[in-house]
């Protein structure tokens, strides 16, 4: 509970994340991330659990966003502020892999 608290508020002295109406949660479970796709508003904070057993990492394809280590029942959020897609993987298990798609708020998701 203690790492998981501190994971959310590094997160957000970093700029990672920040409070937002819009905020989303993908499990990581089985070596999976549950919601491997996601469609979400710019602005919206997107909250990644570790329910596994093992450690996982949440890491960018480009390497734009990196949660670090997670062990179990950590918790790491990043804010999507800009449109685009952004594909990730488990640096720990690459074969884990997911992408969260932003649209311009208001737009048809």
């Amino acid at each position: 509970m203690t790492t998981t608290i501190l994971a959310m508020v590094l997160a957000l002295a970093s700029g990672e994340a920040s409070t937002s109406d819009a905020t989303e949660t993908v499990h990581i479970k089985n070596f999976a991330f549950a919601r491997a796709k996601l469609t979400v508003p710019a602005g919206t904070v997107v909250r990644f659990v570790n329910d596994d057993g093992e450690a996982h990492t949440v890491t960018a394809e480009d390497r734009s966003f990196d949660s670090g280590g997670l062990d179990t029942t950590n918790a790491w959020a990043y804010r999507f502020a800009k449109p685009g897609r952004f594909a990730y993987f488990c640096a720990l298990h690459p074969y884990m892999k997911g992408t969260i798609v932003v649209v311009r708020t208001g737009e048809h998701q």
